[in-house]
């Protein structure tokens, strides 16, 4: 089993279909499709595919840092933002670092691949699934040299509360402990600035980017990272295997992010179908629900009896179950949101799942 979303093919097989037949809610992609611009740019530059990449990938480099108005020597790039989690760890080699609990799971194993040792911090329905003050206390007493934060949080879309997280950050420079934000989601959110304005004032900050989702490019695989440790980032450049990053993907981050209509685009389907997702599930009394602010929602199943995930199948709609994140159960769940059409069939779904469509 996967631990992660979109494992379509296996779900396929467990129900005996092919996988064109099933709805994917488990991966959170935007629906709305790779951009037009980029479709065009890859059939137009097919022959980039018969050379190699520029190793130091500049154009990409260069694009990346016009967009956040920073320099080209603050930014890695990387195939996804996974790879660039495992490259940061190996670089900074922790031997003990926080993690708020649940995340995603690719901390904690790029952690235990450096043999770091990890501290947990518990969040769970009674806290709202959110890091409170006692976070900096926590960091206080056990001074470790790094934490993992991701805003909005994986699975539960929350975002911490915006003066906690600036206490955060000052808390974890004052104590020279490297902070790890994932923003992989908050293009999703265009009213967040995120950190990247403050790296110039904390070099101990790290920030992971992801252009998969928002751009509905997984196949291409694109992420990188963004820190005001300008030797840190050369030397994670030098240390990298050469040509991680397929030429169409480098040709995707130096154009999808001016292609303003798109980005647009998006912010206008997700108002509308993140609010009315939320109000439909919100509305069955066998789920709990959490506002999320990403493109995904978080839920807990309240009719324990039911696999979710299981029975959906049989509706070929695949959700994420999250028992595989420490502190969930096997009746936690998240959804992905989804065009118009097909969230009204994962809805519908559930209604009869439940009993009461």
């Amino acid at each position: 089993m996967s631990e992660h979303g979109g494992n379509v093919l296996e779900m396929a097989l467990k129900i005996g279909t092919d996988a064109e037949n099933i709805i994917d809610f488990s991966a959170n992609i935007n629906p709305l499709g790779m951009p037009d611009s980029l479709k065009k740019a890859i059939v137009a530059q097919l022959a980039r595919a018969e050379h190699y990449p520029d190793v130091e990938y500049r154009q990409l480099h260069s694009a990346l840092a016009r967009a956040h108005h920073c320099l080209p020597e603050n930014i890695m790039a990387g195939n996804g933002a996974t790879e660039l989690i495992y490259a940061v760890v190996h670089y900074l080699q922790p031997r003990s670092a926080l993690l708020l609990t649940p995340s995603f799971a690719e901390y904690r194993r790029a952690l235990q691949r450096v043999g770091c040792q990890i501290h947990n911090y518990a969040m769970s329905a009674a806290d709202g699934y959110q890091p409170d003050e006692r976070l900096l206390e926590v960091l206080v007493q056990l001074r470790p040299d790094c934490l993992f934060l991701a805003t909005p949080n994986n699975p539960t879309g929350l975002m911490p509360d915006a003066a906690l997280l600036q206490a955060i950050v000052r808390c974890c420079y004052q104590h020279h402990i490297a902070l790890i934000v994932d923003e992989a989601f908050l293009d999703f959110l265009p009213e967040e600035p995120g950190l990247i304005p403050q790296l110039a004032d904390f070099p101990g900050l790290y920030v992971l980017r992801s252009l998969t989702k928002f751009f509905a490019i997984p196949g291409l695989r694109l992420g990188y990272l963004l820190s005001g440790d300008l030797a840190g980032i050369r030397h994670m450049k030098q240390q990298r295997e050469p040509w991680t990053i397929n030429a169409f993907a480098a040709l995707a981050g130096e154009i999808i992010l001016d292609d303003q209509p798109y980005i647009q685009a998006t912010h206008q389907w997700l108002a509308q179908q993140q609010h009315w997702l939320y109000q439909q599930l919100c509305a069955l009394p066998a789920l709990r629900v959490w506002q999320g602010r990403a493109n995904y929602l978080f839920l807990h199943c309240l009719r324990p009896e039911i696999n979710l995930q299981q029975a959906l199948l049989q509706h070929h709609i695949l959700i994420r179950h999250c028992a595989n994140y420490p502190g969930l159960t096997r009746d936690h769940y998240r959804v992905a949101i989804k065009s118009a059409a097909d969230n009204r069939l994962l809805v519908s779904a559930l209604q009869q799942v439940f009993g009461h469509g």
